[in-house]
């Protein structure tokens, strides 16, 4: 039996096989809305944070075609020697809107669920060095999941642990209210003369610590990558070697 991911207390039910709450988003935007992380990020590259980031959210628009959901396996992409996990939270859009002021923009949240934006960070930065993408180093499989936890079912945002581990190490651990850029702030920036969707995905970005990259660790075939946000559950993921041609 297959079921799409409702409460996260049905992942107990024998032979159930829970599939992406939102498995097919009509878009999908990742922000860089952590501080501490574009901090990191930027001073890899020897650069200082870029004062743009501070007057309006970023993001980049994902395949939202590549949606993996809890348990599902992602194949090694694209020969890639830095293939890296990123720890987020998401929220889903429920209304549609337009214009959509930062006061009015909570009510435009469905429910919100754990996010994996996987990158292969080698790819990424050799395109990105040509002021275009994140693309290819981002589109082969992002993961979402094991459910969609609706607003009332979280009394404080702020106070969401979010916990990373691979292979039951734990490598990351942040709390989401160190978040610069808030999702009413993202909506209210995306909506700006641009229709938003029900369905519509927004990844936080990553919280501080919360990839390998920052830690110069990274990912290899066989790994299981398991993130955690409570109430929503843990999404977990299992790096697998890509399956030989015929």
């Amino acid at each position: 039996m297959i079921f799409y991911a409702g409460a996260a207390d049905a992942m107990t039910r024998a032979g159930v096989r829970l599939l992406a709450p939102l498995p097919n988003p009509p878009s999908l935007r990742d922000f860089i809305a952590f501080e501490e992380h574009i901090a990191a990020t930027s001073k890899k590259r020897g650069q200082p944070i870029p004062p743009e980031w501070y007057k309006a959210p970023v993001y980049y628009k994902g395949n939202h075609r590549t949606i993996i959901g809890p348990d599902q396996d992602l194949p090694w992409p694209l020969e890639t020697s830095k293939l890296d996990y990123e720890l987020e939270l998401a929220c889903i859009i429920g209304r549609e809107g337009r214009d959509v002021s930062e006061r009015e923009a909570s009510g435009y949240i469905a429910g919100y669920t754990i996010m994996n934006d996987f990158s292969a960070r080698d790819v990424q930065f050799q395109e990105m060095a040509c002021r275009l993408g994140p693309a290819k180093g981002k589109d082969f499989g992002t993961a979402i999941g094991p459910c969609l936890v609706t607003p009332d079912e979280i009394p404080d945002l702020n106070a969401l642990v979010m916990v990373a581990r691979v292979n039951g190490e734990v490598w990351s651990q942040g709390r989401f209210g160190s978040i610069h850029w808030s999702f009413p702030q993202m909506i209210a920036h995306v909506s700006r003369g641009e229709t938003i969707y029900p369905g519509d995905l927004f990844g936080s970005g990553t919280v501080g610590g919360g990839c390998g990259l920052e830690m110069d660790r990274y990912l290899k075939p066989g790994d299981v990558v398991e993130l955690e946000i409570q109430p929503i559950g843990v999404l977990r993921t299992r790096v697998v070697k890509q399956k030989e041609g015929p």
